[in-house]
C-alpha cells in the first residue's frame, strides 16, 4: 500500500480517537500530535506539519456542528480535509483536448525514474483509447536510448532518437515533426541536479525551443524533503505545470515528496505505485486520502457529513426539534437517507464500522425504513398531520393499501412518538437551540 506506514499511523490515531469517551480540548489535542509524529516520520517539512496540525486543532475545537453529526466525525473531516488541502485538494486531469496535439516534457534528476515514468504515462494514456508518443533526448546518460525504445516496442508506442546524437534540440524538433499527428508526444530529458549548470540551462533552452505545452516534474518518492529543495530549484529555471511522483510503493519518506506540491504550488498529476508498466494512476488526493487512511470510503463519508450540513429553514428546525414534527416531517428524513445510498453503504462509510454489523441485522434495519416509507404513503395527509386519528378501521385500511400488516403501522406510530418524546426530553436538558436559543449558522 502507498505509504502504508502513515496511513496506519494516521488511521491508528483516529481509531483511538473512536475509543475515548468524550471529545475534549486534551482528546484533540493528543490526535494532533500523533498526526504530527506521523507526518515527520513521513518526512513532511516540519513547517507544514506544523501549519497542518494547527489547522486541525482549531477547526476541531473551535467549528460549529452541524445537527445530527458527531464531535467524532466532525473532527474525522476535519482531518480528512486538511490532509486533503495539503496534497492540492481536487484532483487536476492531464488537459487533452481533441484534434490538438499535447506535448508534454519530462524533468527531474538523475535516477528518479523518469524514464521508465515516461513509458508509464505512455501507456496510461494508451489505455484510454489516446495515441501516444515518446520521443528520447537524454543524451547524457548511457542506455537511455535503449531502455526508453525497449519499453516503447513493449506498449506498441512509436519512438524516436538517435544514441549516436549529441543534441538533444535537434532530436526533439525531429521528433515533433514525425509525431506532428499523435495526441500527445512525451519527451523524456537528461537526468540533472540543481548544481549540474550546464544541464540546467540545457533544460531551459529545450523547454524555450520544442515549446513542451507542460513541463512534468517527475520526483522519486523515496528521497524525502530534498524532493522539495529539488522541485524548487527546477521551478526556478522552468516553470514546472505538474507533478508525477515515482517509486511511491511503500517508501517510509514518501511525505517528503508529497510535499513537494507545497513548496512550488504544481498539482500532483500521477504516482507510479509499482514497478511494472501499468503501475501508475491519476492522483485524486481526496481518494488517496481516503486509502491512505485505511479507514472505508472516507469520500463517501465526507459527502454525507456535508448533506448534513444542508440548509434548513429555522421554523422547520425549531418544529423538529421541539418534538411538534408530523409523519410528513419524518416521511422527508426518511427521503433523505433513501438519497444518501444503501443503508448498509452508508453504515459501511463510518470509520470502524465497515464489517463489524451482522448483514441481517443491516437488512433488517434497511427493510424496516423501507416499509415505514410506504406505509406513511398509504395514509391521507390528515393523517400524516395528526397520527392519533389514526382508529382501528384507518390503520386497517392503511395497512392494506400498503401491504403491511396492521402490526406494522401501530409499530411506525409507537416510533413515531418515541422520537417525539426523545426531542422534548433533550429540549428540557436545555441542549443549546432546542431550549429556544439562536440555531447554529448551519440551520439558518
Amino acid at each position: 500500500m502507498v505509504l502504508e506506514r502513515l496511513g496506519s499511523s494516521i488511521s491508528g490515531a483516529l481509531k483511538k480517537l473512536f475509543k475515548a469517551a468524550v471529545i475534549d480540548e486534551a482528546t484533540v489535542k493528543e490526535l494532533v500530535l500523533d498526526i504530527q509524529r506521523a507526518l515527520l516520520q513521513a518526512d513532511v517539512n516540519v513547517k507544514l506539519v506544523l501549519n497542518i496540525s494547527k489547522r486541525i486543532e482549531d477547526r476541531a475545537l473551535k467549528e460549529e456542528l452541524p445537527l445530527g453529526i458527531s464531535r467524532k466525525e466532525h473532527v474525522v473531516k476535519v482531518v480528512y480535509e486538511e490532509i486533503t488541502r495539503f496534497l492540492g485538494e481536487k484532483q487536476v486531469p492531464l488537459k487533452i483536448e481533441p484534434n490538438k496535439r499535447r506535448i508534454i516534457m519530462l524533468v527531474g534528476i538523475q535516477g528518479s525514474g523518469k524514464t521508465t515514468s515516461s513509458a508509464k504515462l505512455a501507456r496510461y494514456l494508451q489505455k484510454r483509447g489516446l495515441k501516444p508518443s515518446l520521443i528520447c533526448v537524454d543524451t547524457f546518460r548511457p542506455g537511455a536510448y535503449d531502455q526508453l525504445q525497449q519499453l516503447a516496442n513493449r506498449i506498441g508506442v512509436p519512438f524516436h532518437g538517435d544514441p549516436k546524437s549529441k543534441d538533444p534540440i535537434k532530436l526533439g524538433l525531429r521528433g515533433l515533426k514525425e509525431f506532428r499527428n499523435r495526441d500527445v508526444v512525451i519527451i523524456d530529458t537528461s537526468g540533472r541536479h540543481k548544481e549540474e549548470k550546464n544541464l540546467i540551462r540545457e533544460m531551459k533552452q529545450l523547454e524555450k525551443a520544442l515549446k513542451p505545452d507542460e513541463v512534468m516534474l517527475v520526483i522519486d518518492g523515496t528521497i524525502g524533503q530534498q524532493a522539495a529543495i529539488q522541485a524548487k530549484a527546477f521551478h526556478e529555471v522552468t516553470p514546472i505545470g505538474s507533478i508525477l511522483v515515482s517509486k511511491l510503493d511503500g517508501s517510509a519518506r514518501g511525505g517528503g515528496a508529497l510535499s513537494a506540491v507545497a513548496a512550488i504550488g504544481s498539482p500532483i498529476k500521477f504516482i507510479s505505485v509499482g514497478e511494472k508498466i501499468g503501475d501508475i494512476e491519476a492522483f485524486v488526493p481526496s481518494r488517496f486520502v481516503g486509502r491512505l487512511l485505511g479507514m472505508g470510503d472516507l469520500e463517501g463519508l465526507i459527502e454525507r457529513v456535508r448533506g448534513a450540513e444542508i440548509k434548513i429553514p429555522e421554523k422547520k428546525a425549531k418544529k423538529i426539534l421541539s418534538g411538534k414534527f408530523t409523519l410528513t416531517d419524518m416521511y422527508e428524513q426518511f427521503e433523505a437517507m433513501k438519497s444518501m445510498g444503501p443503508f448498509k453503504r452508508l453504515l459501511q462509510m463510518l470509520p470502524g464500522m465497515s464489517g463489524n454489523i451482522p448483514d441481517d441485522m443491516v437488512d433488517m434495519a434497511q427493510e424496516r425504513l423501507e416499509k415505514w416509507r410506504i406505509i406513511i404513503q398509504s395514509m391521507t395527509p390528515k393523517e400524516r398531520e395528526n397520527p392519533k386519528i389514526l382508529s382501528s378501521s384507518r390503520t386497517r385500511r392503511v395497512a392494506r393499501g400498503s401491504g403491511s400488516a396492521e402490526k406494522e403501522v401501530k409499530e411506525l406510530v409507537q416510533q413515531y412518538n418515541n422520537m417525539r418524546r426523545m426531542m422534548k426530553q433533550l429540549r428540557r436538558k436545555k441542549i443549546p437551540f432546542l431550549s429556544g436559543k439562536k440555531l447554529p449558522k448551519s440551520f439558518r
